[in-house]
């Protein structure tokens, strides 16, 4: 759980307004920004604090996904705005693992890398074979935009947690992503339904739902995973009061995932298909096909993050209003405990070409302006302490924060042995598809990714981590 982020810290860091900077001494490089082509000053110290060698052509290559790439191309002008005669070139992807991994095996791969999506590379993998550079130098570097701060002062805390590896920074998170149920505030206030707070008064409204001609659920059918961090993890710790089942889990403590309170959230979520409260044809959907059909109110609610918005912002229909909801709870008192965590890694490769070009790119896109323009043109928020200072956000957006004021301190973070341990990882977006077609029973989902986490724990070839 993250403790360090209370009700009231989260809002502080996202309203905190910077001061102004003011040059000490004269430097050549700031004179295209002096001439007005940033809209911020840049004290001497934070120009280059990374060295990284004048006209440097850096490659850049990048998942393509929900947030789009506008975020990306605007970091790239500013990267070169900064460093006159050199830049970052953009590539956006997908599946990334596919595209990068013979790369790395050639020794040859780009300069920095956004690793997210379907078919990301094995992060824990590149970190045991020495692929991905140590991030001490930019987490000490002066801050871009704002004075006086390093780059580690200017992010959320313990928004960085998930990159360390036995106490090495081996990658950025660039995005807070918030998790939970969406639906249209629009339909919802149209038929007068109320969203739930337990997980009773879900089951009930699905069956209203259901009667009004609409599909209660739906969710990501190809990407089962969707499910897991939408339902199954917050339904989790919902459960468990904390953190524990969850810690069992990263540790691979023996037995962990037959812990009754994954067995009774696998069951809670059983519910759904066994009540049919699933829109029929979902296993066979791409995430942005049944966000599709989501947005024609073919289906009431989908589980999703953040990046939702921004990802159907093209198809989405006038007034839909999108917004978000905690998972209920069984306990009331729990209700508005969630998940967030700040996730799209981005990795600096140990054997790139130009690995400071990479890290000073890191360290211009999570800069304020660039945190600015994400929550305004993306609809997201950056781990950038006043990122969405002066900034409209939308109605999406801004539930996502709600979201966060109301939780407090019951805020968690997503489990580990996603990142750690691939096949685990693997086995469980399987299993979870699988349940909710009532392929298998909750049962025999346990079984099946406990043998996979016991085939981990004893393979001496796969690095182990704990938290």
């Amino acid at each position: 759980m993250i403790k360090k982020l209370s009700r009231r810290q989260f809002l502080k860091i996202a309203s905190a307004t910077a001061a102004g900077a003011t040059f000490t001494r004269f430097d050549p490089r700031l004179l295209a920004l002096a001439q007005g082509d940033l809209p911020f000053e840049i004290a001497p110290e934070a120009v280059n604090p990374l060295n990284m060698p004048e006209n440097t052509q850096a490659e850049g290559v990048f998942f393509e996904g929900g947030f789009g790439r506008a975020y990306i191309d605007f970091a790239a002008d500013i990267f070169a705005k900064v460093h006159p005669g050199s830049s970052m070139s953009v590539e956006g992807i997908q599946r990334v693992g596919e595209r990068l991994r013979p790369r790395f095996i050639a020794g040859e791969p780009p300069d920095v890398i956004d690793n997210s999506g379907a078919g990301a590379l094995d992060t824990a993998a590149l970190v045991a074979e020495g692929e991905l550079l140590d991030l001490a130098p930019l987490f000490a570097a002066p801050a871009l935009d704002t004075p006086g701060k390093t780059f580690a002062d200017t992010l959320f805390p313990g928004s960085q947690a998930s990159g360390v590896f036995d106490g090495v920074q081996r990658y950025v998170n660039i995005a807070y992503t918030v998790f939970g149920a969406w639906y249209s505030k629009t339909l919802f206030e149209e038929k007068g339904w109320t969203y739930p707070t337990t997980w009773d008064e879900m089951l009930a409204l699905s069956e209203t739902i259901k009667a009004d001609g609409i599909a209660p659920w739906t969710y990501q059918g190809k990407y089962p995973y969707y499910m897991v961090f939408g339902l199954l993890e917050p339904l989790v710790y919902k459960l468990a009061g904390g953190d524990a089942v969850w810690k069992k889990v990263d540790n691979l403590e023996d037995g962990a995932w037959e812990q009754p309170e994954i067995l009774q959230a696998l069951q809670m979520m059983q519910q759904l298909h066994s009540n049919d409260f699933i829109m029929a044809g979902t296993e066979a959907l791409t995430h942005t096909e049944s966000q599709a059909e989501w947005l024609q109110n073919k289906a009431a609610f989908i589980p999703s993050g953040t990046w939702l918005e921004n990802e159907m912002r093209s198809v989405t229909p006038e007034g839909f209003d999108m917004v978000v909801g905690a998972i209920p709870a069984t306990d009331p008192a729990r209700a508005s405990w969630m998940t967030a965590a700040a996730g799209e890694p981005y990795m600096v490769p140990t054997n790139g070409k130009n690995p400071e070009a990479g890290m000073e790119f890191i360290r211009v896109l999570l800069s304020k302006e660039s945190a600015k323009f994400f929550a305004r043109e993306v609809s997201a928020i950056m781990p950038v302490i006043g990122g969405t200072e002066g900034i409209e956000v939308s109605a999406a957006t801004q539930s996502a924060l709600d979201l966060v004021a109301a939780a407090g301190e019951n805020i968690f973070s997503p489990p580990m042995f996603g990142t750690w341990y691939s096949d685990l990882n693997t086995e469980v977006g399987n299993s979870t598809g699988a349940l909710m077609t009532g392929q298998i029973e909750p049962e025999e989902f346990i079984e099946r990714v406990q043998g996979v986490a016991n085939d981990v724990k004893e393979d001496p070839d796969i690095v182990k981590y704990t938290r």
